[in-house]
């Protein structure tokens, strides 16, 4: 089994409750509260060990609540690899009317990092990177980390024996087309980032395959899967396109469905799987998770439920 490192820079307590109607000018009578540890890369490990893996989770943490995500972590059994974060560590909410199923998420900003933070912080991953192993960046980036940190973890993570996967967005998904970097093993993004950074519409699986693999031939990555939710996932790279797909029972939370592709999805790589069987891996992985309430992620069992009744072809 490939040892696996989760970067979070950015991680926080995630509370998710319902409340019976969310209306303005209102008291919101509500549930007691679920709290899990979250950010990209955590769910990422949180998923990881669901799937009876495992995974060291790089993270972040400031404060009490850091204190409180360090403690999530070690009731779920997941190895931890600390590092001091510029403030305390953010917190999120999630509440979902239990009359229309609707979810409102609000999502804080974490504290503020400095080019210093930023310095010691590149150096701390490359020296974890595991040798021969996978380094994953997922999740959003705290104010004052630069956009092209993605680039220059890339090119950090390259004088290293490991693989770099990315699941990113934004500022930072467009600086890596004008960075002069090393190209990451993996990237991912969901159809709309895709849309975005492309510049045009890709309203078929052929479209998102044509310019995943116009990225690859940039140089960008190796491989480029984009996510087009009950559409499948396509994967290219310079030689080949497939599209896995898996089809939920039924959806009651999309939160935590990319992590969860990216767990199972990299999981199987470093099993000793092929591109194509991870993509399906993944494919099922996201559509268990959003069979799950609120922040749960996928379950080993409907994974592999959903697993028997997916679907792989070459585009």
């Amino acid at each position: 089994m490939t040892a696996i490192l989760t970067v979070t820079l950015n991680p926080t307590v995630d509370l998710s409750i319902f409340a019976d109607q969310v209306a303005p000018e209102r008291k919101l009578r509500c549930s007691r509260p679920d709290t899990d540890p979250g950010g990209g890369g955590l769910n990422v490990s949180r998923a990881i060990s669901a799937l009876g893996g495992h995974s060291t989770a790089f993270v972040a943490l400031g404060g009490p609540t850091g204190d409180k995500v360090m403690h999530l972590l070690a009731e779920q059994g997941i190895g931890l690899s600390p590092f001091p974060a510029p403030g305390e560590t953010r917190q999120s909410l999630t509440v979902t009317d239990a009359k229309t199923g609707e979810q409102y998420r609000f999502v804080m900003p974490g504290p503020t990092w400095s080019g210093r933070d930023v310095t010691k912080v590149l150096d701390r991953i490359g020296k974890s990177a595991p040798e021969n192993g996978i380094v994953v960046l997922s999740g959003s980036q705290p104010p004052g980390v630069p956009e092209d940190f993605p680039a220059r973890l890339a090119t950090r993570i390259a004088r290293t024996r490991a693989r770099f996967f990315l699941d990113t967005s934004g500022k930072a998904l467009h600086h890596l087309l004008e960075a002069q970097a090393k190209p990451v093993d993996v990237l991912r993004m969901d159809d709309l980032e895709a849309e975005e950074l492309a510049g045009r519409r890709l309203p078929t699986r052929a479209d998102s395959a044509d310019f995943a693999q116009e990225l690859v031939q940039k140089g960008i990555a190796h491989a480029v899967v984009v996510a087009r939710g009950a559409d499948g996932n396509v994967l290219a790279t310079l030689t080949e396109r497939w599209v896995a797909q898996a089809v939920p029972d039924k959806v009651i939370s999309k939160v935590g469905a990319g992590d969860s592709f990216v767990a199972a999805f990299t999981l199987s790589l470093g099993r000793g799987l092929s591109l194509p069987e991870a993509l399906r891996w993944g494919a099922s992985a996201a559509a268990a998770a959003v069979t799950t309430p609120a922040t749960d992620l996928c379950t080993e069992r409907d994974v592999k439920r959903l697993l028997r009744g997916s679907t792989l072809e070459r585009i």
